[in-house]
């Protein structure tokens, strides 16, 4: 199980990293198009306009990515989690419960 989760936030870093790179990518392929702008011709604008486009639907493409991997890991780590408190109740619920009380009674005699 810790197995999974680890290659699971492996790929969510990962995707994280590609995504950061893709956006400053973008970011400076903006400075750029506003360094050109100046001495481009309307091709020139209208090509680097494009690949800024492209490089940006990419990003966005990753991000929705990275968005469905964090939300599936969220989700197995709920499913574990249930799993955990299915298998074993006293220790999910009774622990807590039996430390909250220790809690109490020590504050409860100052």
């Amino acid at each position: 199980m810790h197995i999974a989760l680890y290659r699971r936030r492996g790929t969510v870093e990962y995707k994280k990293d590609r995504l950061m790179n893709d956006l400053k990518g973008v970011a400076a392929d903006a400075d750029d198009l506003l360094a050109a702008v100046a001495d481009s011709t309307a091709e020139e604008f209208a090509g680097a306009r494009a690949r800024i486009e492209e490089r940006l639907d990419e990003a966005r493409a990753r991000l929705a990515d990275a968005r469905i991997a964090v939300s599936q890991g969220a989700r197995h780590a709920a499913d574990a989690t249930q799993e955990y408190a299915r298998e074993n109740p006293w220790k999910a619920f009774g622990i807590p419960a039996v430390a909250a009380l220790v809690v109490f009674v020590l504050l409860s005699r100052r």
